[in-house]
């Protein structure tokens, strides 16, 4: 947001953009090993402007995109570029609205957050909410864990099928077991 709002501020100057991300870099991320993403999301937001902007003001129809606040204009086409344009895996649409929310909350004005809120939802279920079909985090969390019991039931049928030394010395121990617990 830091580097397309200076970008905004300078003029839009396409070939300041690179020079902008990278004194970004070093003056707020000194160390940061990940700065791809940085790159790939300021480059997309720049390479897609004109559809970006088109569709700010038509969810915004009340609000030129030049009478928006350059930081709360700049913070929409971050979100909008995430939501349009980005990885749902990498970034799911709702994470990429709330995130926009919460820098315009802390960087724009006293009603930012909402304004942000407004034409970014707007956006999302005018495009039919992508992303709503991938699973939650506990949905795919709970997958893996289904997947996992299958291969270890599996193992285990695999390994009753093969012969092992002591197989009915560790069914009995089991078997008593199950009836210890039964009776508690």
């Amino acid at each position: 947001m830091q580097t397309l709002y200076e970008w905004d501020f300078n003029e839009k100057n396409d070939s300041m953009a690179g020079q902008i991300v990278e004194k970004n870099i070093a003056e707020f991320g000194p160390g940061l090993e990940e700065t791809e993403f940085i790159k790939r999301l300021v480059g997309g937001v720049l390479e897609n402007l004109p559809k970006l902007d088109a569709i700010i003001e038509k969810a915004a129809p009340e609000w030129p995109i030049n009478q928006i606040a350059m930081v709360d204009r700049n913070i929409l086409r971050l979100g909008l570029y995430e939501l349009l344009f980005g990885n749902y895996e990498e970034v799911p649409p709702k994470v990429a609205i709330n995130e926009a929310i919460e820098i315009a909350k802390n960087f724009g004005g006293e009603t930012s957050g909402k304004f942000v809120n407004g034409v970014l939802g707007t956006v999302y279920r005018e495009i039919g909410e992508p992303g709503k079909d991938y699973p939650t985090r506990a949905e795919l969390a709970k997958k893996k864990e289904e997947e996992r019991e299958k291969e270890e039931a599996k193992a285990a049928k695999e390994g009753e099928s093969k012969p092992k030394k002591g197989k009915k010395k560790k069914k009995a121990e089991k078997t008593a077991d199950a009836q210890d617990r039964a009776e508690v």
